[in-house]
């Protein structure tokens, strides 16, 4: 989790970048991770997550033929 962007919004989006304190004391259902080449050191991290039952979401981008 970078502390540079914690803090700060998405583009486009206005989804908030928290850091790890936040997560632990607002327990959301879900954490997105956008970094999908991350994904699995994110998850680890954040493995205390899993504790009350929140879900990680993350979108892995594919090939589109045209």
């Amino acid at each position: 989790m970078n502390p540079a962007k914690q803090g700060k919004y998405m583009p486009g989006s206005r989804i908030p970048i928290v850091n790890k304190d936040r997560l632990k004391h607002e327990k959301p259902d879900y954490v997105l991770i956008l970094p999908w080449n991350h994904k699995s050191e994110i998850m680890t991290q954040l493995a205390y997550i899993k504790k009350w039952v929140g879900k990680f979401v993350t979108v892995i981008p594919g090939m589109v033929m045209q």
